[in-house]
């Protein structure tokens, strides 16, 4: 276009532009490289949920606009599986609402609770729509950094306290965190929520992850823990559990208050979505124990199958608590800029990777990092192991 001064785009996504996941995944297809960058499984999930789905097309269930909070059936089995996991009870008709996915969750939450100057804590490194979201709701992004301590990485509570000043309105959590595997414990989360209780705020907490847990580690939503119920939004989804992400189911579980909040912005953006799958998301959710349990021992084998592939390449690894997702260092290699070695790796390697770095507003603090995602079958997980190896040599 021409005789255009003003730039197009909104000022507030300027600084965003196209994902690291877009990109990444474009260079591996370019590339023919393996695709360990962004985190989507190379197998469809349980065969029963698939089917689910397609019974739910062929008998017309959600083909047309489901009702705008979710399909009943999947607002009870959310419910049903808050209750039976989490003793947390939540009536599926004012404390329920079914999202696309994950992210649209994350957009309407933040839309409907943050006004223009209000400030957000978040952890980084930190989900990229994080940032964007913020940024479209007109709020001041705050971070608080993970940082690598005994093998893992650690909040420092100090810092967080630090970082509530009077503009504070809402702190940010992801646990189990994507990208670090960090799986907030309980002490923690209690230091949070009496935080959180002193200074008014509310918590928002994305769960996605909350069943890829190991190493004995216990995910528990703050929304159980005293006087958290009634601030806290909980955002879950059933791409990452059941493994199937492009199917965009994703929920929240909060007060009536709050939920008639997120209600409010969420029906302005994708109005409904997926509404056969919502059907089959339901049966999903009341898979026996047994399911769950296998999910996560497979993955557990995964990320040591992966993990000692890195550690043999050169890397210096930190294993997860949880996700299915592995943060390595690259200073073994006399190297620094995660950004650049990745954009490398396809050429030196055949492996795509993600720069740790993009998750950072301190681009120092996560400048030689980089995310492997080990959601693949093991003769992939084997293959990428071998030819990182090249860089040792």
């Amino acid at each position: 276009m021409t005789g255009m001064t003003r730039p197009l785009l909104n000022r507030r996504l300027a600084e965003f532009g196209t994902t690291i996941f877009a990109e990444m995944s474009a260079l591996a297809a370019r590339t023919g490289a393996i695709n360990l960058g962004q985190g989507f499984p190379d197998t469809d999930g349980p065969e029963e949920i698939r089917e689910a789905a397609v019974r739910a097309l062929r008998d017309g269930r959600g083909n047309q606009y489901p009702p705008g909070p979710g399909v009943p059936e999947l607002r009870t089995a959310v419910a049903e599986h808050q209750l039976k996991r989490y003793g947390l009870a939540y009536d599926p008709d004012t404390e329920v609402l079914v999202t696309a996915g994950a992210t649209e969750a994350i957009a309407a939450t933040l839309l409907a609770l943050v006004e223009p100057g209000d400030e957000v804590i978040a952890l980084e490194p930190y989900y990229d729509s994080y940032a964007a979201c913020i940024a479209m709701a007109g709020g001041t992004r705050v971070p608080v950094t993970l940082r690598p301590h005994e093998g893992r990485f650690v909040l420092d509570l100090d810092e967080l306290r630090a970082a509530v000043t009077d503009r504070t309105r809402l702190i940010l959590l992801n646990t189990p965190h994507n990208p670090t595997g960090t799986v907030l414990t309980r002490a923690e989360l209690t230091a949070i929520a009496e935080l959180a209780a002193a200074r008014d705020l509310l918590v928002v907490t994305d769960e996605v992850y909350e069943h890829l847990v190991f190493d004995g580690a216990e995910h528990l939503p703050i929304s159980s823990l005293p006087g958290m119920r009634e601030r806290t939004v909980t955002i879950g989804s059933a791409g990452k559990t059941f493994s199937f992400t492009g199917w965009k189911v994703g929920w929240i579980t909060a007060s009536p208050e709050l939920t008639a909040a997120v209600r409010s912005a969420k029906q302005y953006l994708t109005y409904v979505a997926s509404g056969p799958f919502q059907y089959a998301v339901a049966e999903a959710l009341a898979l026996p124990d047994s399911y769950f349990d296998s999910l996560r021992a497979d993955l557990h084998r995964k990320r040591d199958l992966l993990g000692d592939g890195l550690r043999a390449a050169g890397f210096e690894v930190y294993l997860p608590q949880g996700t299915y997702f592995i943060t390595t260092d690259i200073t073994p290699f006399g190297e620094k800029d995660a950004y650049a070695f990745c954009r490398a790796l396809p050429d030196r390697c055949g492996v795509v990777a993600i720069p740790n770095s993009v998750f950072y507003d301190d681009q120092a603090a996560g400048r030689s990092q980089v995310r492997f995602a080990f959601c693949k079958k093991d003769d992939v997980l084997i293959e990428a192991g071998s030819r990182l190896r090249r860089l040792a040599s």
